[in-house]
């Protein structure tokens, strides 16, 4: 996988982090589905095991950042 795919990841963790310390949690969850469909689209497409791993990261991430975001939700 393209570097550049990565560092979409990136910045759309980064914009979601931002959008949480600015309190706005509608806008935080949409990113966070967006990169969310990203990073599921980016594992259909490769078999590469160090792009695996690398997306395996952004996956705990993302769930730590939607349970962040969604507290509530956690006990479900």
């Amino acid at each position: 996988m393209e570097k550049s795919q990565f560092e979409e990841l990136k910045n759309g963790v980064q914009e979601i982090i931002d959008l949480m310390v600015a309190k706005d949690t509608k806008a935080a969850n949409n990113k966070l589905l967006e990169v969310s469909e990203k990073l599921d689209e980016f594992l259909d497409h490769t078999d590469e095991d160090d792009d695996l791993i690398e997306i395996s990261k952004y996956q705990v991430l993302i769930n730590q950042l939607f349970q962040k975001i969604n507290p509530e939700e956690e006990g479900e």
